[in-house]
């Protein structure tokens, strides 16, 4: 029951998990679930990925929250920004960036003022970075991931107030 496109969703999975500090993956969708582990130290295929798919019978279940990786993350995580009329969502599933590349100052930060249509960060897919623009001018007054955070469509990013 393979289908061609689970090498290719596991492809991008293991392009994910290499450029975050995750060490390992699940993806799930219509009754397949993939799972990528990130080989331990000292195992005998350094640095590859051990790709694992099986069919899924179960419901699917939510997965336990990450904890969060800065100060300002763990005070966000408190509160639900989801349905908040101030938070600038993420348009589709990727991995965000906060700055046009490693060595550039971030689009925004706490406390900076931003005008409807300003980048406030890029997401990534498919090789592809697109600009994540301000819904609405205000101040920024929480940035809810982190450069290379893997995140889900309407996933809150920014929060404008």
């Amino acid at each position: 029951m393979s289908n061609p496109l689970d090498t290719k969703i596991i492809s991008k999975l293991a392009e994910i998990l290499d450029k975050t500090n995750l060490t390992e993956l699940e993806y799930e969708d219509e009754g397949c679930r993939i799972s990528l582990v990130r080989n331990p130290a000292g195992a005998a295929v350094s640095g590859a990925y051990i790709p694992a798919a099986a069919p899924v019978a179960a419901p699917v279940t939510a997965p336990a929250a990450a904890q969060p990786a800065s100060p300002d993350a763990a005070e966000a995580a408190d509160v639900d920004y989801t349905n908040s009329p101030n938070a600038v969502k993420s348009p589709m599933v990727g991995v965000v960036y906060l700055s046009a590349d490693p060595k550039s100052p971030n689009y925004v930060k706490p406390g900076d003022t931003v005008a409807e249509g300003d980048t406030v960060c890029l997401v990534e897919a498919m090789k592809t970075f697109n600009p994540v623009k301000a819904h609405k001018g205000g101040k920024v007054t929480k940035i809810l991931v982190e450069t290379g955070d893997p995140v889900e469509y309407g996933e809150p990013l920014v929060v404008i107030e």
